[in-house]
């Protein structure tokens, strides 16, 4: 098994790269800013690139602090790499199913379809999804206290951003958004809809 900076490095290199490619690609096509300046957004932002520093400073480090050390690497290390893969397959179908509607944080003045096939019929906000079970995942491989702790705050601050853009969406979309959100729960579920 490789050491576990490298696993987060390879899983943020691969997180961050579909990221990278779809925002890249969406300007090119659209020559529209995809950034919004909302306070949600930018909140989100900080707080995922603190996590991230954070656990590659545990991972780089022979003794960080809050190593929980009853955790067993036999349940972790499994249970951590299946959650981070998982997100990064959730995370690669919320940018491609969410086509051109893709933006980072909120921007009223473009409007945008409403996104309900592919991952969009199991979750009303699958990107934010694959930051949680990213999270867990690295909080699980490093068995970090800290993580665990830094986790909650930042599933705290996700959550400011998806009622930010609900708000957004139900204004934008009315009683479209209303009758998705009444089929498909914010964060996973398996009640899929048929499109009729």
């Amino acid at each position: 098994m490789p050491e576990t900076w490298a696993l987060i490095l390879s899983h943020q290199f691969v997180f961050q790269g579909m990221f990278l490619i779809k925002n890249i690609s969406l300007y090119r096509k659209t020559g529209e800013t995809i950034r919004g300046k909302n306070m949600e957004a930018t909140l989100s932002t900080v707080f995922f690139s603190i996590f991230i520093v954070v656990a590659l400073a545990m991972a780089f480090s022979d003794r960080p602090p809050g190593k929980i050390h009853w955790l067993s690497d036999a349940l972790t290390m499994p249970l951590g790499l299946a959650l981070l893969s998982l997100s990064l397959l959730i995370s690669g179908a919320a940018l491609i199913h969410l086509k051109d509607s893709w933006r980072i944080g909120i921007i009223d003045a473009q409007a945008t379809d409403l996104a309900t096939d592919g991952i969009y019929r199991f979750s009303r906000n699958p990107y934010f999804v694959s930051w949680i079970l990213m999270f867990a995942g690295y909080s699980l491989i490093l068995k970090n206290a800290i993580l665990f702790g830094l986790w909650i705050p930042c599933v705290w601050v996700i959550r400011l951003m998806i009622l930010a853009e609900e708000a957004y969406l139900h204004s934008a979309h009315g009683d479209d958004y209303a009758r998705y959100k009444k089929k498909t729960p914010r964060y996973i579920g398996l009640n899929v809809h048929s499109n009729k």
